[in-house]
């Protein structure tokens, strides 16, 4: 740990980490849901002018995350995205968590199955709604299948 967390009560530490968890837990699984992907669905998972850097592309800002996800799960008829392994660092008012994610995925064009394994490398900050993601990259190590053609 660094200075400034270092500081921080073990109690404070371990809230943190929990609520970083769950709202990346979250995330993964709102993915899966099947929601509408809209402002809504992106402001309670990113900052106002978050990044990601995923296969589907790299965008800035709430309503191109939203975009961007909503085209990248209209490819899929299901899917399953699981997220291990955790290492959070929490650092006053901002976070980083990096994890392992596995990825599986329904094509929607023929039905068949893609899976694809890899990193994901994330910041947050903490705001008055609770932390967000103000940075999401996606780096894929592996996979298995034919991935969708992106539009």
């Amino acid at each position: 740990m660094n200075d400034t967390s270092a500081a921080l009560a073990p109690a404070d530490v371990t809230a943190d980490t929990a609520a970083i968890t769950r709202l990346f837990d979250r995330y993964l699984r709102s993915l899966d849901d099947r929601g509408t992907f809209d402002g809504t669905w992106a402001a309670s998972f990113f900052t106002e002018d978050a990044t990601t850097s995923t296969p589907a592309g790299d965008v800035r800002g709430r309503d191109a995350i939203a975009a961007n996800v909503r085209m990248a799960m209209g490819l899929f008829d299901r899917t399953v995205h699981f997220g291990s392994n955790y290492l959070i660092d929490v650092d006053g008012d901002r976070a980083t968590l990096l994890g392992n994610q596995l990825s599986t995925h329904v094509l929607a064009s023929d039905g068949e199955l893609f899976v694809s394994g890899g990193r994901t490398e994330n910041e947050l900050v903490r705001t008055a709604g609770g932390w967000r993601l103000s940075r999401a990259d996606l780096r894929i190590a592996w996979k298995q299948g034919n991935p969708p053609a992106l539009p």
